[in-house]
């Protein structure tokens, strides 16, 4: 464990843990800061302004065990408990994978398709901490949005994100999938399902090393539960339906050709803050 004893000041506090960290995160400062201000209970601004305090000790031994954490490569949003997305404070543990600035783009495509003023029924498959199925409810308060994951410890950390972000237009329901879902016509179907191929090497590095495999790893080419999501995505959206998917970067032809050779049509691909490919939408018209 880094040894935090000669450190007097909380800015002291700070330079030792980012020089502990530097090896281990490319964030070390970043992550230093904001996980001192997690232990003093304060925000970042505190820590500037009361740099020069003396520590207290029993900050001094917390704050010492989050970075060891840390230097092991827990992340960052596990060690907080929460992580921010779009609007929202959510709650994280290593139940769920982590929400990521990319996935917003699936809400913002989403919000594309849906106007304020109707009631539409929303489905997201998958949903985690409750992410992007939290995000649509709040920009669309009108819709009913349905979220839907197979692990139950997940949906309570969803459950609970409904609750903190005090949502009320959303429902629950553990199910693979479909299985355990009537056959409601949904206006439109979400999902950042696992898309990462068995045996990729990114599994085995960063916060990846602690997210559950199974909310990852989507069979040998990264595509099992796309093209499971895609055949029966008909069966349960409304004529003119929409289905958006998140997807690897180097995924959109493939899910293009899965979703076009299901019947879908207007096939459109959006680029995340990295102006990578990052989800395909298409509509149902059969």
């Amino acid at each position: 464990m880094p040894d935090f004893e000669s450190c007097a000041t909380y800015k002291d506090l700070v330079d030792h843990a980012t020089i502990a960290l530097s090896e281990s995160s490319d964030t070390a400062k970043i992550d230093s800061e904001v996980l001192l201000a997690q232990v003093v209970g304060q925000q970042s601004a505190w820590l500037i302004a009361h740099a020069h305090d003396p520590a207290d000790a029993e900050h001094v031994v917390n704050f010492s065990a989050l970075i060891e954490q840390r230097k092991q490569g827990l992340p960052v949003a596990y060690l907080l408990g929460r992580r921010e997305f779009w609007s929202l404070t959510l709650k994280v543990n290593p139940d769920v994978l982590i929400p990521r600035p990319d996935t917003e783009t699936i809400v913002e495509q989403a919000l594309d398709y849906l106007n304020t003023t109707t009631a539409y029924r929303i489905l997201d498959l998958g949903t985690g901490s409750g992410a992007i199925a939290l995000a649509i409810a709040k920009e669309r308060p009108l819709a009913k949005v349905l979220a839907v994951d197979s692990n139950s410890q997940a949906l309570n950390v969803a459950i609970e994100n409904a609750r903190l972000n005090q949502l009320d237009n959303i429902q629950f329901i553990r199910s693979n999938w479909f299985d355990d879902l009537s056959h409601a016509a949904f206006d439109l179907i979400v999902s950042n399902p696992p898309y990462i191929a068995t045996g990729d090497p990114h599994l085995e590095q960063g916060d990846l090393r602690f997210e559950p495999k199974g909310a990852l790893i989507g069979g040998a080419d990264g595509l099992d539960d796309i093209r499971c999501i895609v055949a029966s995505a008909p069966h349960y959206l409304s004529k003119h339906g929409h289905l958006i998917i998140e997807h690897g970067y180097n995924q959109h032809a493939a899910v293009e050709g899965v979703l076009s050779s299901a019947g879908f049509e207007h096939i459109v691909m959006t680029r995340d803050i990295n102006n990578l490919p990052r989800c395909t939408a298409a509509q149902w018209f059969a």
